[in-house]
Parts: C-alpha cells; sequence; structure tokens
C-alpha cells in the first residue's frame, strides 16, 4: 500500500514593524516587501517539500499566542520578532515551549548595528540556530536548515 508522504508543516513569524519592509532603510533590510518575502519562502518551502504559513502582527501578545498556538502543529518555526528580538522575553518564554526546531532570522546583521540594544538577542538561547545579516537569502538557508532536519532522504 503506498502512501503519501507527510506533509511537514513549518510557520514563519514576523514581528514589530515587518508589515514596513521595503519602506525602512533599504540600507538594512534590503527593498522587499513582507508580502514578496514571504512568497518566496512559501515557494522555497514548497520547493523543498514543506508546507509554510505566515504570521505577522505589531502586537507583542498576538505574536505570543500564534506562536503558542502552533508551537505542537508545527514542525519547526522561522522567527524574525523584530525589535522584540532584543527584550521580549514574553517571546523567548513562548518560544522556549516550541517542540521542534526553530530558526531566528534577522535580515540585517544585529551583531553589528551602530545602536548597542541591537546586538543583544533575548531569543538566542533558545532557538536552534540564528542566521543574521544575509537579507532574504537567510530565510531560504534557515528553510534548507529544517528540511535536513525535518524531512526523511529517500
Amino acid at each position: 500500500m503506498n502512501q503519501e508522504p507527510k506533509v511537514v508543516n513549518i510557520a514563519l513569524l514576523h514581528g514589530v514593524n515587518l508589515n514596513m519592509l521595503g519602506q525602512r532603510d533599504p540600507a538594512y533590510y534590503g527593498t522587499l516587501t513582507l508580502v514578496q518575502l514571504e512568497a518566496l519562502v512559501v515557494e522555497e518551502a514548497k520547493r523543498l517539500g514543506m508546507l509554510c504559513i505566515s504570521f505577522q502582527t505589531n502586537h507583542e501578545g498576538a505574536l505570543v499566542e500564534k506562536i503558542q498556538k502552533l508551537r505542537l502543529r508545527s514542525a519547526g518555526m522561522i522567527v524574525n520578532p523584530g525589535a522584540w528580538t532584543h527584550y521580549s522575553y514574553a517571546v523567548r518564554d513562548a518560544l522556549e515551549l516550541v517542540a521542534g526546531p526553530v530558526v531566528e532570522v534577522h535580515l540585517s546583521d544585529v551583531a553589528n548595528r551602530a545602536e548597542e540594544w541591537r546586538r543583544h538577542s533575548v531569543i538566542s538561547d533558545v532557538c536552534d540556530l540564528t542566521i543574521a545579516g544575509k537579507g532574504p537569502d537567510g530565510y531560504v538557508e534557515a528553510l534548507q536548515w529544517l528540511a535536513q532536519r525535518l524531512i526523511p532522504a529517500g
């Protein structure tokens, strides 16, 4: 009996101000809009054999609730909390409960930003991988990393 391969669900979660991509400083964030970035990630996930759902909010509690809702339903997560990366222990605590692998992604190289507060992530220690400073390619790298861990070879 031939069985269809199980669909691997992943979540792509964006936090505060990521809805302004394409309008924010392109030297740090590039020129893609959030819609374009999400389309790129969804298409690449599909190519790799994964189904990707996207979510963006400017409300911290809404992001926490989405993480809680998806923590057992998604095989893995890609998360860019925006500025919440640097101070939201609520987001950190929610991510700590995620069953599958979590990749923290930032379009800009946060470790080398001018503002010292941007150089620290309160979520890195509960994420399995951090990718920063690679623009949209960082999201593709995150997908490839997740696919290697979540999709059986063969």
